[in-house]
């Protein structure tokens, strides 16, 4: 009993250390949090993000992105951070279930199933000069 105890405190350890939650981030970027306005302070605080946002501000609220892709539009350059989810799809399949009948040894069909998890893109938000100029969320798909 002693050793796992031991074994879920150091999992509890180790997974605490490695987590970014919204305090640990403004507290990273206090300077930052501490200039931005009362309602942009609002937003980060709830984990929301509005039009008009700095990235550090987005970062703040939401965290690391996941991919950020470069683009252009035609009022000039901007960034586009990419936020991935992840979801389990089930992968049906058919096989064979041995069984013992008697003296004899049957296979008969069964069906089987596995998950697998997959990511997708479940959040964009778009900057122009620094700025957030629009964000989406978008739906986990369906399989």
């Amino acid at each position: 009993m002693k050793w796992f105890t031991a074994c879920l405190g150091a999992c509890l350890l180790i997974t605490g250390c490695a987590t970014s939650t919204i305090e640990t981030r403004k507290q990273e970027r206090y300077n930052v949090y501490s200039e931005l306005p009362p309602d942009q302070k609002a937003a980060v605080d709830s984990g929301q993000i509005k039009v008009g946002m700095s990235m550090d501000a987005v970062y703040m609220a939401w965290g690391k992105p996941s991919q950020i892709v470069s683009g252009e539009s035609s009022s000039g350059s901007t960034v586009t951070w990419l936020y991935h989810g992840t979801y389990l799809q089930e992968y049906r399949y058919w096989t064979y279930q041995n069984y013992c009948y008697g003296r004899g040894y049957y296979a008969a069909p069964s069906l089987a199933f596995d998950y697998y998890p997959r990511s997708y893109v479940s959040a964009e938000v778009v900057f122009a000069e620094g700025k957030v100029k629009e964000w989406r969320s978008l739906p986990q798909p369906r399989y």
